[in-house]
């Protein structure tokens, strides 16, 4: 059986964190540093984002980021997420994880590094009227849209795939997660589900989503990435599972529908659960970054290991 899923699993590795095989250097460095980090063991950070539920969540954070007219152009005009839209994948998957299971040294150090880097992401669009708009990866709004995207998305996503319930439950989850948003930036991140909720439908309420003929185009590179021959038969059940995760406005915004036979929407939660099931058992059912965290606790002498 290991000879027939290595070619898998060596591309899903890949595709996640940019390696075939072995362990990147920036996880085993998960071990190192003087502290407890700003997450531990039973928190519902460390819940949601160990679970094979982030994969679809990627995907969903990807489509809500696109509705902001700035944070699309900051991507198309200074990503190069066309040439290695993995090596921007893997670079985002790897804050993700150093600020759940690193130390606070190294989750401080990641977001600062992430901060240099949106300072050149600078510029101007034109929304649906012809009003042009200056940009800025790391203005407070923007930092406070892209957060939200991810905390929200990363939450329904487990909210629907998870396995167990979220320890202290969503409120917990969206309430610690806000130091992640502190960390880039971000001004009074939401504390609550509702809150979240509250402040992503008042950017529509003010009129700045919007969907573009370029939105209409990075939804087709997200609906169809260039993955690797062996992922792309399951990847279109992901991104049905995706969609079918987001608010019915987002979805109308998008101009996304889950699949129909006539009038009768297929099924979408169940099918993207085989292929998250999937996944698991062929990489495992959680992080490898957890077992590294796990390793600096111990030798820290956290006593709840």
């Amino acid at each position: 059986m290991p000879a027939l899923t290595e070619p898998l699993r060596s591309r899903l590795q890949y595709t996640f964190n940019g390696q075939y095989t072995g362990t990147p250097q920036w996880i085993t460095d998960l071990e190192k540093g003087d502290d407890e980090g700003f997450f531990l063991p039973g928190s519902a950070v460390w819940a949601v984002h160990g679970a094979m539920s982030t994969i679809a969540a990627g995907v969903r954070a990807l489509l809500v980021q696109a509705l902001h007219p700035g944070a699309l152009a900051g991507v198309h005009d200074h990503s190069r997420f066309r040439e290695d839209p993995l090596g921007r994948l893997a670079g985002t998957i790897r804050w993700i994880y150093t600020v759940t299971y690193g130390s606070q040294e190294a989750a401080t150090q990641a977001s600062n590094w992430v901060s240099r880097l949106h300072t050149k992401v600078v510029g101007q669009y034109d929304d649906r009227h012809g009003v042009t708009h200056d940009y800025a990866a790391n203005d407070p709004e923007l930092l406070s849209w892209v957060h939200m995207a991810f905390a929200d998305s990363f939450l329904a996503a487990y909210q629907q795939w998870g396995k167990a319930p979220i320890p202290g439950g969503p409120d917990a989850y969206v309430r610690e997660w806000a130091v992640a948003g502190e960390l880039m930036g971000v001004p009074n991140p939401p504390r609550s589900a509702a809150e979240m909720q509250r402040q992503l439908m008042d950017f529509d309420r003010r009129g700045i989503l919007e969907r573009t003929a370029r939105t209409d185009d990075v939804v087709r590179f997200i609906k169809h990435p260039p993955l690797f021959p062996v992922l792309r038969a399951g990847y279109p059940l992901l991104f049905t599972g995706a969609v079918s995760t987001l608010q019915p406005r987002f979805r109308d915004l998008l101009d996304l529908r889950p699949p129909h036979i006539g009038p009768v929407a297929l099924p979408a939660a169940g099918p993207a659960q085989v292929m998250l099931n999937g996944i698991g058992a062929v990489l495992g059912p959680r992080p490898v970054a957890e077992k590294h965290a796990l390793a600096r606790l111990e030798r820290l002498g956290w006593s709840s290991i």
